[in-house]
């Protein structure tokens, strides 16, 4: 185990996971700060992400004298269970773990196992001023769970389309208007078949758009109500799917098959769960220069992702440190860069000081991504069990060999 804290007058409670200092009083956490170590759980199998919380803990170190240590991990889920393991041996103090990289079910199942920091602790970050939680709720609900100030959020993924503009044709502005558009455009969209994730996705965004109450998405799906709440969607696809491509006697096997569709000038539209996908198949000789991202107005799907910290963490104020350093302007506009990383931010840039506001959109993100002020609102992720009973349904409806 990691030795003690050694500064004076500070007290762990740390079976409820709770601390004595008040982060509203920030000069007396960053003081307490001064000299701890974090270790910082993280997945490392890219160089570049390995490169950029480097450069993050390279900061910290010199500006508030906190040293991060990144343990490189190729499974969150194995960091969770060592926070698991730690409680079952009463280990409630200066365990090994400072902070996880973390979303999904294993936010979730830390959270209800209660190994996670006091609640509310995101929001009193100084830098938390900037946080777009208005226009991106999956920062306060992660796959559907409260976050509850339990996770700080440090990235976004947002589902985008794109399109080649040399084709001199207008694009759909909802699932709605798509299904329209496919009637005026018939053969030139189709979409993976489920449960490729990017097709699921799709599924995903098209009955959000579809249901007439979305939150009814956000709790587990009751199965006797399961078939009024899709019959709008389905509906929906009944109409659109003999506009397909190939008639929707088939479908693209994955996000790679449909953008090869749009490359062949087989489809006009194709997407992805990345801002940057177009940029990239752009840069790497994939897609025509002349392709070009769009977003629904009303809103795509997206998700966050978060650091925690663990309850029994030995550096929880280097820790609160280090979360609040990612979300600042300046970490965040690094991240952003594709050169560095090109993560989207989950900063409200509309918020930041003028020379921030300047800099975020005058980062060359590449010629086909948009700039997160182009990104648009950012739809919740329905629960599981929703997509569970969706890719049944469809492939009772629908489904077909490839």
């Amino acid at each position: 185990m990691k030795k003690a804290l050694t500064a004076l007058g500070v007290f762990l409670t740390a079976t409820t996971g709770a601390l004595a200092l008040d982060i509203g009083d920030w000069k007396s956490v960053e003081e307490t700060a001064r000299g701890q170590t974090v270790y910082f759980n993280a997945w490392g199998g890219a160089q570049n992400i390995n490169d950029y919380i480097r450069w993050a803990g390279d900061q910290v170190k010199e500006r508030y004298g906190v040293t991060v240590v990144h343990t490189k991990l190729d499974d969150t889920a194995n960091a969770v269970s060592a926070v698991v393991a730690a409680k079952a041996a009463g280990v409630d103090e200066n365990g090994d773990i400072d902070l996880i990289w973390i979303n999904g079910e294993n936010f979730v199942n830390m959270k209800r196992q209660d190994l996670l920091l006091e609640a509310g602790w995101t929001q009193k970050l100084p830098n938390w001023q900037f946080v777009d939680w208005k226009n991106k709720p999956t920062i306060l609900t992660d796959f559907t769970e409260p976050t509850d100030g339990r996770e700080s959020p440090w990235g976004m993924a947002k589902m985008v389309f794109f399109h080649d503009t040399a084709r001199d044709i207008g694009m759909p502005d909802s699932f709605a208007g798509l299904v329209e558009w496919t009637e005026k455009n018939p053969g030139r969209f189709s979409y993976p078949a489920p449960p490729d994730f990017i097709g699921s996705s799709f599924l995903k965004q098209a009955l959000t758009e579809s249901v007439a109450d979305p939150s009814v998405l956000l709790k587990p799906v009751e199965p006797a109500g399961f078939e009024a709440t899709v019959e709008p969607l389905f509906a929906a696809l009944d109409r659109m799917h003999p506009n397909l491509w190939r008639g929707g006697r088939t479908f693209p096997k994955n996000k790679e098959a449909l953008r090869q569709l749009l490359a062949d000038n087989e489809v006009d539209i194709a997407f992805a769960f990345s801002p940057a996908e177009a940029s990239n198949a752009i840069a790497n000789n994939e897609l025509p220069d002349t392709v070009r991202s769009f977003v629904f107005s009303g809103g795509t799907l997206g998700n966050t992702h978060f650091v925690a910290i663990p309850y029994n963490a030995a550096a929880k104020e280097g820790a609160l440190v280090f979360a609040n350093f990612l979300i600042s302007p300046e970490a965040q506009l690094r991240k952003q860069d594709p050169d560095v990383w090109g993560d989207p931010t989950v900063l409200d840039i509309a918020s930041l000081p003028e020379s921030y506001r300047q800099q975020f959109d005058g980062l060359d993100l590449g010629v086909a991504t948009l700039k997160p002020s182009e990104l648009g609102p950012t739809l919740n992720e329905p629960h599981a069990s929703w997509m569970e009973q969706l890719e049944k349904e469809w492939m009772r409806r629908y489904g077909v060999a490839n």
